[in-house]
């Protein structure tokens, strides 16, 4: 007896293969063809209905709330049946417990909670059996983060790393893959990872590739250097032979834009000699990161805190103004990057409530200062801490990027809490690329974008029996109305959920319909193996 009877649906199989009528069943977790003249314990009648394999979101940062309903919900209720995290060089291990408060700060672009058991997170291992005790709606496989492991052995020093210190962070890199996780994210514009040199970030990849896992980067630059960051990239993969991933793949600032085409260029000319690359994208053209993303990574060498202490100080803010202004400052300038401070909406602070949900220069004129001042406040207020939406990006970029062969889906979304304002990418990506560049646009096939959020993460995160309806795989699946199918999130409204998606089964197990999380967990912790 079948566990679950699909009838009546287009199946689209996740290959690219053209959509086709057929009935599909599940079992023990597995999917099977096999459902001619077979009973079932359920049957779900899905005539008029697109029947997919659940979507893998291949940039996740859904390890920093891992369990908690709202993290649930935000993800399956898009679609989405597994995710890769660990991204942008911040993960929740390996922890050093005297360091503890700068790990809070470093994760909290991404979480407003810290578990009791944290302090013991001193390896992947022991991260391992806090994460299994969990109740998850969805899979999840784990990147470590280079900021973190940076952290552990060197704080925030802004400087090479000694030979012991750099054989610590590879001693403790190993740990990670020898336990199962994916590899290893870097976040060349956060601190410490910023402080680290192609040479540094080679020879960690080494280990990395020694697993055959994935080195996943946010470039060092995703503006005016963006060409020269793609190239740092592909260079760690040659000398490295690892994979790489380049993370939602971008070009900020409006004298930038179309630099997108020299980007894909390089990577299809690396692709060619060889080295495997991997892009992921989210498809909208606004970002979202810390707030403190605006000031350059020199001021941080003693951490957040230290950072917004120093801006207390008029003399410091003197210079940090003309460090902003003056086009020259190599760095990546988010408040060029949007086009002043008009183009930077505030979506969290800690203590400032009133700022949220407004853009910078209309909070700055609400309190009667500069828009650079209004900056300088806030982070001095919040201790640093902070989250802020850039929009920055052309859609011409955005949709020559989806386009690329090599391109996969990612929300690289932060939802820290239901009630906070967020990016619409934490709860609309999945549903918004399929109806922005298919539905709405025609970019594509419909085949073709469930493929790039489907078999082509699996094949490049290495994961077995999932990213497409074959017989004898895992069921993972979305069911969705296509009519119907709308990404409702916004930049006023974030937290809310995409209409359309009808039934979401993650190992067979239904997860969320009507609306709703079912209450059930289907979600397993997926380990790497070389």
């Amino acid at each position: 007896m079948l566990d679950i009877l699909i009838q009546n649906g287009t199946l689209i199989d996740g290959t690219g293969k053209k959509a086709f009528q057929a009935d599909i069943g599940i079992t023990d977790g597995k999917i099977t063809f096999h459902t001619e003249q077979a009973s079932a314990r359920q049957v779900i009648n899905a005539h008029g209905k697109i029947v997919c394999p659940g979507f893998i979101d291949f940039h996740s940062h859904g390890d920093m709330v891992l369990g908690q309903d709202f993290a649930k919900l935000c993800k399956v209720s898009q679609g989405i049946t597994t995710e890769i995290a660990g991204q942008c060089g911040s993960s929740m291990f390996p922890v050093r417990p005297e360091k503890l408060e700068l790990y809070k700060t470093l994760l909290s672009v991404g979480t407003a909670t810290y578990p009791d058991d944290m302090p013991n997170w001193i390896t992947f291992q022991r991260y391992l059996e806090y994460a299994k005790q969990l109740p998850l709606a969805a899979n999840i496989k784990f990147l470590v983060g280079h900021g973190s492991l940076r952290l552990a052995v060197m704080g925030y020093a802004c400087r090479k790393p000694t030979v012991e210190e750099l054989e610590t962070m590879k001693h403790l890199l190993r740990e990670c893959m020898e336990h199962g996780a994916l590899g290893m994210s870097s976040g060349l514009i956060y601190t410490p990872s910023a402080y680290a040199e192609t040479d540094e970030l080679a020879e960690l990849a080494k280990v990395v590739a020694e697993y055959d896992g994935l080195y996943a980067t946010h470039m060092r630059n995703e503006s005016y250097d963006v060409v020269n960051s793609v190239k740092e990239a592909i260079e760690i993969g040659r000398r490295s032979g690892v994979r790489v991933s380049i993370s939602h793949h971008k070009v900020c600032g409006k004298q930038n834009w179309g630099l997108s085409r020299e980007t894909l260029a390089l990577v299809d000319k690396a692709i060619q000699d060889g080295i495997r690359i991997t892009l992921d994208q989210y498809p909208y053209t606004a970002s979202m990161t810390h707030l403190n993303a605006c000031i350059p990574p020199w001021y941080f060498t003693e951490g957040i805190p230290a950072m917004a202490e120093k801006l207390k100080d008029p003399e410091v803010r003197k210079k940090l103004e003309q460090e902003i202004n003056d086009p020259t400052t190599p760095f990546d300038n988010y408040v060029r990057n949007c086009g002043g401070y008009e183009g930077i909406f505030i979506s969290s602070c800690p203590v400032t409530h009133e700022a949220e949900g407004k853009f910078l220069s209309d909070y700055a004129a609400e309190t009667g200062v500069t828009p650079f001042q209004a900056l300088c406040n806030l982070l001095a207020a919040n201790g640093g801490v902070g989250t802020a939406i850039y929009h920055c990006m052309s859609e011409e970029d955005l949709d020559r990027i989806i386009s690329y062969p090599h391109t996969v889906v990612g929300t690289d979304g932060i939802c820290r809490a239901m009630e906070e304002k967020a990016h619409p990418r934490a709860f609309g990506t999945f549903v918004r690329a399929i109806c922005h560049f298919q539905k709405e646009r025609n970019l594509m096939s419909l085949e073709e974008i469930i493929r790039k959020m489907t078999s082509l993460p699996a094949s490049r995160a290495m994961l077995e029996n999932k990213g497409a309806l074959a017989e004898g795989y895992d069921a993972d699946l979305v069911i969705f109305d296509y009519d119907t199918l709308e990404d409702t999130p916004n930049y006023t409204h974030s937290n809310q959920v995409c209409q359309g998606i009808e039934s979401v089964i993650v190992n067979g197990t239904i997860v969320y319909e009507h609306g709703a999380l079912t209450g059930a967990h289907g979600g397993k912790i997926l380990l790497h193996k070389k």
